[in-house]
């Protein structure tokens, strides 16, 4: 019986700065083919290490504010002083494609997106502690203690959203919430809308006509 591939699903991923949300999702798409994070457009500055078309679309602020103007976006949001944006016509042609596409935004975008898209699911990642995740913002040795406390009060204000998510995960142990993330998408995947299309010429070889 051929089983028919669907629309991929779309999900969610919020955290606060320093819940380790980035190294999760890393892992979570380099053990499925499947997932793909959604590349967005940024105006904040390019870091050490980073590819522009691999983690962000990096442009100027004329830029970003001229594809906003003409629609381009499915989300945006401003964090920190930087615009963040998802372009539409890159996520639809992927989920359209098949492929589960993580979405990592915060919490505004996140809200923007559920209007436009219903069935999309939303993951909170939470910090097992506020000792720990201001520990995992000194290591990182980027921020002096006044940019820290700017990101401190933030990340509360981020993580006051976790109740309008349909998922939480506590990230204390990294393989736990890992496997708890795993299991967030293969639920997605369970979906009876999802097993419709998938499934569509088995269910009528089952069902009478």
């Amino acid at each position: 019986m051929n089983i028919n591939p669907s629309r991929g699903q779309l999900l969610i991923i919020s955290a606060p700065s320093g819940a380790g949300k980035t190294s999760l999702i890393k892992a979570l798409v380099d053990s499925d083919d499947r997932i793909e994070v959604s590349v967005s457009h940024t105006t904040r500055p390019q870091r050490p290490g980073e590819k522009d078309g691999k983690n962000y679309f990096f442009v100027s602020e004329t830029t970003f504010l001229s594809l906003r103007e003409n629609g381009a976006f499915f989300e945006w949001a401003e964090v920190f002083g930087h615009h963040y944006g998802t372009g539409i016509a890159q996520l639809e042609a992927r989920l359209a494609q098949g492929a589960d596409v993580v979405l990592e935004i915060d919490w505004q975008g996140a809200q923007q997106v559920r209007k436009l898209v219903p069935d999309s699911a939303w993951a909170f990642i939470l910090p097992p502690s506020i000792d720990s995740l201001k520990a995992r913002l000194d290591s990182r040795g980027q921020d002096n203690d006044d940019t820290i406390g700017v990101r401190m009060a933030a990340a509360q204000a981020e993580m006051s959203h976790w109740e309008e998510a349909d998922y939480l995960i506590i990230n204390e142990n990294f393989d736990i919430a890992l496997t708890d993330l795993r299991a967030v998408v293969q639920s997605l995947r369970l979906r009876t809308s999802q097993q419709r299309l998938a499934l569509n010429e088995l269910i009528a070889h089952l069902l009478p006509s």
